[in-house]
């Protein structure tokens, strides 16, 4: 896993990479959001898709509405990017779409487009 820090609009934020899955339940997306947030202080966390289990993406898990409440929770902000074509869940779309058109998480296609949701979105 490689964590890289920027600084974007003034804002702190910590993006992940890894060829291998860092959110695999509920306790590692937040073992990795507290970790970030005592580390460097930054609250708010680009992922790239690869690093995020297939269980995320089948609502029916229950797995996506946990992580991202205790994301609420904790104050934590998340983007998550990479290639979402491969979906037919209409559930799953729907999510998607209402997450976007909030402040707290994004799915989005590339990394930069998912750093530019989480800079412009001021505390």
């Amino acid at each position: 896993m490689n964590i890289e820090y920027l600084k974007e609009n003034g804002v702190d934020i910590a993006v992940v990479t890894s060829e291998e899955v860092v959110i695999a339940d509920v306790q590692s997306a937040l073992d990795l959001a507290m970790s970030i947030k005592y580390d460097t202080g930054a609250a708010r966390i680009v992922v790239d898709k690869a690093a995020v289990c297939e269980a995320f993406f089948i609502l029916s898990t229950g797995m996506a509405g946990e992580i991202l409440q205790k994301f609420i929770n904790y104050h934590v902000k998340l983007a998550i990017y990479g290639d979402y074509s491969q979906y037919t869940s209409k559930p799953l779309k729907d999510f998607i779409y209402e997450a976007n058109n909030g402040s707290n998480f994004f799915f989005v296609q590339t990394r930069e487009e998912a750093v530019q949701k989480l800079a412009v979105q001021a505390d």
